[in-house]
């Protein structure tokens, strides 16, 4: 059997890449606008929020005046926890997708399909639950992004931001995959550390910035690990199909 040239293989993975850059972009094209169409009744999401404050007060989880008070005293921290939020998410997550898709193709797929899975099931949840972010609700609250940034309005025009889709917060969910993913790929012990604490750093600024409750992180942090528990089935069963190694 002949084998493919080196111009074929080329051909084929410049091909393999341009179908995966479509099917990202089309995932995220369709994520924006259903979740920026899906606006709800300010007080229908008001009151789920007042729900999930008081949700938070029997749990001791009401803690979100105390994170954000460790920043606001400070510009420095303040603009820092803002960076986190805004440059720690969407460019994150490009870079480490074009990295991976060039690098590691196995983790890539996992990342993606990760994404996908917990972005459609987030998505319901945006619909069937729809909460007003802390810095909607509580007027000690500050909101230092619209405050204090302007990048967030470039990066997320506003036409595709739905305020009231606070649960779950896929800022953290997301960011727990794009750590995975980069704590498996990464060679060096450096970029191993890095993807331990971007999530970290993420859940703690969209509590900082008042944009999310410490409930919608957990919830995004679980839904985050159900995304890819099914990726990694997926990736199973695909390697099953596939059968042995000849």
């Amino acid at each position: 059997m002949l084998m493919p040239t080196t111009a074929v293989l080329r051909h084929r993975r410049v091909r393999w890449v341009l179908e995966q850059v479509a099917i990202v972009v089309l995932g995220v094209f369709f994520y924006f606008q259903v979740r920026g169409l899906t606006a709800a009744t300010p007080s229908v999401a008001v009151e789920h929020a007042h729900d999930v404050i008081a949700f938070e007060e029997r749990l001791g989880l009401d803690i979100e005046g105390v994170v954000q008070a460790s920043v606001t005293d400070s510009d420095a921290l303040s603009t820092i926890a803002n960076w986190i939020y805004i440059w720690g998410h969407w460019p994150v997550i490009v870079a480490t997708m074009v990295w991976l898709v060039s690098r590691h193709r196995d983790v890539f797929l996992r990342l993606r399909n990760a994404m996908l899975v917990s972005g459609g099931i987030g998505l319901i949840m945006f619909v069937s639950y729809p909460l007003a972010p802390p810095r909607l609700v509580d007027p000690e609250l500050i909101d230092t992004i619209t405050e204090r940034s302007y990048a967030y309005r470039v990066l997320q025009p506003p036409n595709f931001v739905n305020q009231y889709a606070a649960m779950p917060s896929l800022h953290a969910g997301w960011d727990l995959l794009v750590g995975i993913s980069i704590a498996t790929a990464a060679g060096s012990m450096l970029w191993r550390v890095i993807g331990c604490v971007l999530p970290v750093l993420m859940a703690f600024a969209v509590v900082a910035t008042a944009n999310h409750y410490v409930v919608d992180v957990i919830a995004g942090l679980m839904l985050a690990m159900v995304g890819y528990a099914a990726a990694v089935a997926f990736e199973s069963r695909r390697a099953r199909r596939a059968g042995p190694a000849p």
